[in-house]
């Protein structure tokens, strides 16, 4: 049933459906759409894009519940956090956050997911669709300082986005809460509000 309500499914990598296709058509935007497919999109990460997304220090992750309430939120860390496994394959970990899991909960129930790189310097826009999957036993967890589950995801669709407006901006400072090798994290500000510090699980307790 999913498959039929795209077009031309099979020979694009895009995957354009009705609504896509009738707004290129009111635009007439068909023909450089299809272009854009058959010349941009592709099913793997080549060596290029492999060094930009290792080298990032943050992506949107767009994600949808089982209710297709949309979700989108920012993920960051030290460069290298975000891991190319393979042409197909890239993981990331769970760093610690609020306990809402919005967005990984979403990928529990739903694991088609969308991730946004930015390089806010050239300035440039990589997305990579895929199916996620999430574990704490994950063998790779050990390797990150800090993380609590890994996230893989299986790459169906990379592009590059067209960034014209894009604003150019450079990194002041890494923040101080991206965990990493030798460094301690600061306490934030947020779990010693009286309105949520009753709340917290035991780990976040202070002594």
């Amino acid at each position: 049933m999913l498959a039929a309500s795209f077009v031309e499914d099979s020979v694009t990598i895009a995957r354009y459906h009705d609504g896509q296709r009738r707004l290129q058509d009111a635009f007439d935007t068909r023909r450089i759409a299809d272009r854009l497919d058959q010349v941009t999109y592709a099913t793997q990460i080549g060596e290029a894009q492999r060094a930009w997304i290792e080298g990032s220090e943050m992506f949107f992750l767009a994600t949808v519940g089982p209710d297709g309430q949309p979700d989108c939120s920012f993920k960051g860390g030290r460069p290298g956090f975000v891991r190319v496994l393979s042409p197909t394959e890239l993981a990331w970990p769970d760093y610690d956050g609020n306990g809402q899991f919005r967005s990984l909960g979403n990928l529990l129930e739903r694991p088609q997911v969308g991730l946004l790189f930015i390089d806010w310097q050239r300035p440039a826009r990589l997305r990579v669709n895929g199916r996620a999957s999430l574990a704490q036993d994950d063998p790779l967890r050990s390797t990150w300082e800090g993380a609590q589950q890994v996230v893989r995801l299986h790459v169906s669709q990379v592009f590059p986005n067209c960034p014209r407006y894009l604003p150019r901006m450079q990194v002041v400072e890494a923040s101080p809460y991206a965990p990493r090798a030798g460094h301690t994290p600061p306490r934030p500000g947020w779990k010693d509000d009286p309105r949520f510090k009753d709340a917290l699980p035991d780990r976040d307790l202070r002594p």
